[in-house]
């Protein structure tokens, strides 16, 4: 019948033979006469011929809504009328290929083997049109496999990723611009349970990567970075380890248009660099991909203003909104990277032609390694990532890190009491480039804070606005040698909490304050460590940390090797700069007395420490007093003091040296550093020559004109008046403890 109204070209009358196998048949209650319609329109197609294209939506339609019926044999004929109809029209069936997918989409997930299969002959049918025809419809098909491709049946993601697969090999098909809408649902469906399905969508993954190697220009790398981001954090170790892989290669092939994402793109990477072996390839290409985007930031990105042009990128936000609002770039950012990483929505990342500009985020950037260093349960490899980050930032952008300097003091302080002395070492050489960058100078109403200050106290030590502030003494040691580089505000406040921080840990005191300083020496100017923490101990109000901490400052002098030069300067006295050194060290040094006198034999005032040795009877004699005799003496036995031993053979000009040692001996109790002192002071020649008179001239003419600079009288009344404090500082808790022990009697 249809082929005589197709000779006669009777369209109305074919028109009323499709409209009634529709609706009286297909669409009918009887499942008999819907299974008839449909092998009726199968039937009109074939007959249709080539002609079946201009009566499609009439021929499909019924067909479609077969799809969905309660009967499998029904679905069944459905699959195969829509097969005989497709067959026959080919490449017309295009302008409905989103309905024809959509069927095909449900009955993939069909669970009739019969209806399944049926299906699959007429999915290949369908590819094999697509593949051959140059018309299909992308831009139309995107938003139904965006849709469809976050499906959590297995049989229909697998479907999906066989279209993908399919059009992505189809030359004329660009399906690489349309990317950023399926890429989170590619990755989501890599997480399945199959390993088949994910196979496939690891090989879909892998064809997409190729084709943006080829032709990266044409990318949008940064509508797919915040995929990426949330992806990278993934628990499966599969997604997790893609992810990252794209990751590394879209920061090294899209370059410094990764930079405004650089938070979230370390927030996903940095804690996979403290993973074990068992993640050792995550480990890997997170590091690859740390690397790599620091190797991103530059000076320029310092000098850069926000009002001045510069490399954009396509983004959401307009230039407008992120002229006005900086932090817009990382708001839309942290959304996605603080998200749950259960994502199963879409994620829409639209095309826009409006533009940003390329620049540094550093305060996302800040926000997020000061988070991951303060978290204590994360991995010592991330930390030192965390720490050499930081460092690269004030290296690279000094100004504007400066702004956050006071906000990330306390954290990077408290990072000195970690386990790891890789991380101190590194948190170290952070904290030497803070107080020694020019970009650190303190400006008019711009100076550093004291809200870093990390133990309250009855009296705060302010940091100076200007250096002249300071006493004379501290002025000519941090400002008037030729040699010391210029420091800036922040090396006085650095040493003002560092010394707090020893003050409130005694144990990082003990275990680390000697590491510590002795790194600091090596990476600033020791004797501007020890000449400003020598003027802040001057005024510290506990007189038993001061002392404490003059011992540790002693000892590190007299023998570490890092301070060879500074002990030779002070030894020798030469200089104005020098002479001023010691006497701002020995005025700290005298809370502590056998600090003092070890600080003058150093300096060769062997006079002075005679005359110190001589107000020890008026001082009380602890153990611990006589413990750090003993130590000194040790000292003396060291290659430190060679020079002094070496001396005692000149018994003629340096009577006082020998006073000095006898007088150590007299204070010793019958021990082995008495023996030992005792056995030097024998192998001095010529005993008799040790008388002498106050008039003895000293041999060398330098020492002549240090004793013409230095007050030596002030300096021993100065060491009085310290030993005072300190006795009644004793006898106060003396007197604290014995009320304590009384109230324990009652």
């Amino acid at each position: 019948l249809v082929r005589e109204f197709v000779a006669q070209n009777n369209t109305s009358q074919i028109k009323h033979v499709i409209q009634i196998l529709s609706q009286e048949f297909a669409l009918s209650q009887h499942p008999h006469s819907r299974k008839g319609g449909l092998i009726g329109l199968a039937a009109c197609s074939i007959a249709l011929g080539k002609d079946s294209g201009l009566y499609l939506k009439e021929l499909i339609e019924p067909v479609l809504t077969c799809f969905n019926d309660a009967d499998s044999r029904l679905r069944y004929y459905a699959c195969e009328a829509l097969y005989n109809i497709v067959k026959v029209a080919r490449g017309s069936v295009l302008p409905h290929f989103n309905v024809l997918f959509d069927g095909l989409s449900k009955l993939a997930a069909d669970p009739d083997p019969n209806v399944k299969s049926g299906s699959e002959l007429l999915d290949r049918l369908l590819k094999d049109i697509v593949t051959e025809s140059n018309q299909f419809d992308l831009v139309g098909f995107i938003p139904l496999l965006r849709e469809r491709i976050y499906s959590n049946n297995q049989y229909a993601r697998q479907f999906i990723i066989s279209w993908i697969l399919v059009l992505e090999s189809v030359p004329d098909i660009n399906l690489l611009d349309y990317l950023p809408e399926i890429l989170d649902g590619l990755f989501q469906i890599l997480g399945d349970n199959s390993k088949e399905i994910r196979k496939m969508c690891e090989v879909a993954l892998g064809e997409f990567l190729k084709e943006i190697k080829k032709n990266p220009s044409s990318v949008k790398f940064a509508e797919m970075a915040n995929i990426l981001v949330i992806h990278c954090q993934a628990a499966d170790d599969v997604i997790q380890l893609t992810a990252m892989c794209w990751m590394r290669e879209f920061i090294q092939l899209a370059g410094r248009v990764m930079l405004p994402y650089s938070s979230g793109i370390l927030t996903a990477v940095l804690p996979c660099l403290s993973y074990d072996d068992r993640k050792k390839n995550i480990k890997e290409v997170a590091n690859v991909c740390n690397q790599s985007l620091m190797k991103l930031v530059i000076p320029e990105d310092d000098e850069m203003d926000e009002a001045k042009p510069s490399v954009t990128i396509p983004a959401e936000p307009s230039s407008e909104e992120s002229l006005s609002k900086p932090e817009s770039v990382t708001t839309g950012e942290s959304q996605l990277v603080w998200a749950s990483r259960a994502v199963r929505k879409p994620l829409f990342f639209p095309c826009s032609c409006e533009r940003i500009q390329v620049t540094l985020n550093l305060d996302g950037i800040v926000q997020v390694l000061d988070y991951h260093l303060s978290d204590t349960s994360i991995g010592m490899m991330t930390r030192i990532a965390v720490l050499k980050w930081l460092y690269h930032l004030y290296i690279k952008t000094p100004r504007k890190m400066f702004r956050h300097t006071d906000s990330l003091f306390p954290i990077l302080l408290r990072t000195l009491s970690d386990e790891s002395d890789e991380v101190i070492l590194k948190d170290l050489e952070l904290l030497a480039e803070i107080a020694s960058s020019p970009a650190g100078q303190t400006e008019e109403g711009h100076g550093p804070s004291d809200g870093s200050d990390v133990r309250p106290g009855p009296v705060e030590l302010h940091v100076p606005a200007r250096a002249g502030q300071l006493s004379s003494s501290s002025t000519k040691g941090l400002e008037c040698s030729p040699s010391t580089p210029t420091m800036n505000s922040y090396f006085y406040k650095f040493m003002i909490n560092l010394l707090k921080r020893f003050s409130s840990e005694r144990k990082l005191l003990e275990s680390r304050g000697a590491f510590i300083i002795r790194q600091l020496c090596l990476l600033l100017n020791a004797e501007n460590i020890f000449h400003s923490m020598a003027d802040i101990l001057l005024r510290e109000e506990d007189l038993k940390f001061a002392s404490t901490m003059v011992h540790t400052l002693n000892t590190i002098l007299l023998t570490s090797s890092e301070l060879f030069q500074l002990r030779n300067q002070l030894k020798d006295l030469k200089t104005p700069e020098s002479r001023n050194l010691f006497c701002c060290l020995y005025r700290s040094w005298c809370h502590n007395p056998v600090t003092t006198v070890s600080l003058c034999f150093l300096t060769q005032n062997y006079k002075h420490a005679y005359d110190l040795i001589q107000k020890f009877g008026d001082l009380e004699v602890t153990v611990d007093f006589l413990t750090e005799v003993d130590k000194l003496v040790q000292l003396i036995e060291c290659p430190i003091f060679t020079y002094l031993r070496l001396q005692l053979l000149d018994v003629k000009n340096n009577p006082y040296l020998i006073k000095a040692l006898y007088g150590l001996l007299m204070l010793l109790p019958q021990s082995s550093a008495f023996e030992l002192l005792s056995h030097r002071l024998q192998c001095v020649p010529n005993p008799e020559l040790m008388q002498t008179t106050d008039n003895t001239k000293p041999s060398t003419g330098f020492k002549r004109t240090a004793a013409s600079n230095i007050d030596y009288t002030e300096l021993l009344q100065h060491f009085e008046k310290v030993q005072n404090k300190h006795l009644e500082a004793r006898h106060q808790r003396a007197g604290r403890a014995e009320q304590l022990d009384r109230r324990v009697v009652l």
